[in-house]
């Protein structure tokens, strides 16, 4: 149930019918974990924290730098040094008291994400890394576990939502391949601030989509974003049924 002080900080979202009480106490019942607490996760922590998600897993096992502020607005300056899930955890739960917080400063891999992923409902890829994407995303299918996953790099992000409970659903394989071992990072190429905001906002709106079952999440869709044109375009994508993650699956 939710208590009168959860009525009032939620009511802006339960008067939607879209959401209403059933939709904010599935929210209060969900688990998500956000892996990357940069510019990325950042938004998409501070929005899935303010809209009552009841339980949020932060996983990032990097300190937080004088460079990251421009971007990752969930850290402060008084937090440099720090892990940025210490810091992100303490400004979510004073943002929202009425969820759980727990942070994961261990590097994630095959032997510990099966627990983890047991454990959730959904999962954010807010990471700028090819490999773990890849390995995230096996895991996810393996699991049976939503991926709502956002890049983005100068001026240009993308945001998708991959589920293996949809037959028709691709997965992250199926749509970039093997891609690249060692692809350009923000440090090497730069980024906007308000670009990953962007992305990371719609990861978290996507996510609110899938866990109180409302709106038309992007499943076998891809959303482009360019900044510098203030332009979105979307991308049908499909399965592959040869893909050497997704394509066996039995749903």
């Amino acid at each position: 149930m939710l208590n009168d002080e959860e009525l009032l900080r939620y009511s802006r979202q339960i008067l939607l019918k879209q959401v209403d009480i059933a939709g904010q106490l599935r929210l209060k019942n969900s688990r998500v974990l956000i892996v990357g607490l940069g510019g990325l996760g950042s938004p998409a922590a501070l929005y899935l924290a303010a809209a009552g998600v009841g339980t949020l897993y932060l996983a990032d096992f990097d300190a937080l730098d004088l460079s990251n502020l421009q971007r990752q607005i969930v850290h402060d300056s008084n937090a440099i040094g720090a892990l940025k899930v210490q810091s992100a955890q303490a400004r979510l739960q004073a943002l929202n008291p009425h969820i759980a917080v727990h942070s994961i400063s261990s590097k994630l891999d095959a032997d510990n994400l099966p627990a983890l992923l047991a454990s959730v409902d959904a999962v954010l890829d807010c990471t700028d890394n090819f490999t773990i994407r890849s390995q995230l995303n096996a895991a996810c299918f393996a699991a049976g576990k939503v991926l709502i996953s956002g890049a983005a790099i100068r001026g240009e992000g993308q945001v998708s939502v991959y589920d293996p409970q949809d037959t028709l659903s691709p997965c992250y394989h199926c749509v970039f391949g093997e891609g690249e071992e060692e692809g350009l990072t923000c440090s090497e190429a730069g980024v906007l601030g308000p670009l990953v905001g962007i992305i990371g906002s719609l990861q978290a709106l996507e996510t609110l989509k899938v866990l109180a079952g409302f709106g038309e999440p992007l499943i076998g869709r891809l959303l482009l974003v360019d900044a510098l044109s203030s332009r979105f375009r979307e991308l049908k994508i499909r399965r592959d049924p040869h893909c050497s993650v997704c394509g066996q699956r039995h749903v």
